[in-house]
């Protein structure tokens, strides 16, 4: 152990589509907030961010705009990023003396997207720095889930690890430090919300927003039949009269809003089983696939995946915070899992 690493707690960062976590060592996940940034349409100046930004989506003044700068798994928006890495870092600063002297200056490790370019692994490196990170390194997400759910990565036994999180579905077979094959397909919650939204306005006529959308998935969203169905009752605006308008949905209704989603996902895995060698396949069947990420909470979404491909199929316990416990493992144990590094700077 060096002599930074006495003085200095490290950081560990989930940047995902539809949530950031960031974990400090000693004290858990500190940050656990939506990746939403609200803007001032007419100045361009940042006017809030995570939890009451996402409360603006779909509420906001003309004036105020609510974006979501990470979308599908990549950076849409650069600048958005930056700021908004650099403010939930800044949060830290009111809580500890992180950053206070060179001896507190801490090292980061951010979890990202497989699908990330070169050009915005040096942003989000950029971001971390100008944040007051010592040294910065990045994971590549599917990699990070594994490590914190305790899968032993340095093994030569494989590991399929299925990350469903905001705007990407990442399926990765892991094995010796590294990802051996992986699929990635660009759906993810955010696509389900949408899917709801489009189902119902083209069955019903009733037009509701995406934070809606959301609460029905979480509420009654299925992706194989339950033993005893749900409905509940939404509210949205009559698209032909323009007035608000009640109505009971039910979770047989949801689970056809979903199909299409669904179907990629498991398209998806058996396209990453297709393409895993033979040994590696052996051990996947002894062990099963492993679920992570908040799109892997759909009701029986497990099952649909048991059922296609006739494999044993877990979602973990907090499935949320497993990337981000992934990166708090990875900057506490860096010589260890350097080899899953995919880029640094010191």
């Amino acid at each position: 152990m060096g002599l930074f690493s006495l003085f200095s707690n490290d950081v560990g960062i989930d940047l995902g589509t539809a949530n950031t976590l960031v974990h400090v060592q000693g004290r858990g996940v500190v940050i656990d907030e939506p990746s939403v940034v609200a803007v001032d349409r007419r100045t361009g100046r940042v006017q809030a961010f995570g939890t009451e930004a996402k409360r603006m989506l779909g509420r906001t003044p003309g004036e105020i705009l609510a974006i979501r700068p990470m979308k599908d798994g990549v950076i849409a928006d650069f600048d958005l990023v930056r700021e908004m890495i650099k403010h939930f870092i800044d949060k830290l600063h009111s809580h500890s003396a992180l950053w206070r002297g060179v001896f507190g200056r801490p090292r980061v490790v951010i979890g990202v997207p497989s699908g990330i370019t070169e050009v915005e692994r040096r942003a989000v490196i950029e971001s971390a720095q100008l944040a007051g990170a010592r040294e910065v390194y990045l994971v590549f997400e599917p990699m990070a889930a594994a490590i914190g759910m305790g899968i032993p990565v340095e093994e030569p036994s494989g590991n399929m690890v299925i990350d469903i999180g905001g705007g990407t579905s990442e399926i990765a077979v892991i094995a010796l430090y590294g990802i051996v094959c992986d699929t990635s397909v660009r759906i993810g919650g955010d696509e389900m919300d949408e899917a709801i939204v489009n189902y119902l306005k083209k069955n019903y006529n009733l037009l509701v927003g995406l934070s809606t959308a959301e609460q029905i998935k979480i509420q009654i969203g299925s992706a194989f039949p339950l033993p005893q169905e749900l409905s509940m009752e939404v509210k949205g605006r009559d698209v032909a009269a323009g007035i608000p308008r009640t109505m009971r949905i039910t979770s047989t209704e949801i689970r056809e809003s979903l199909e299409e989603c669904v179907s990629a996902i498991v398209q998806a895995v058996k396209s990453a089983l297709e393409q895993t060698p033979p040994e590696l396949s052996a051990d996947i069947l002894d062990k099963g696939i492993v679920m992570t990420g908040g799109g892997s909470q759909l009701r029986n979404l497990d099952e649909r995946i048991r059922q296609e491909t006739n494999l044993p199929v877990n979602v973990i316990d907090n499935p949320l915070q497993c990337v981000c416990v992934g990166t708090a493992k990875i900057v506490e144990n860096l010589d260890h899992y350097r080899k899953v590094l995919i880029n640094s700077t010191r």
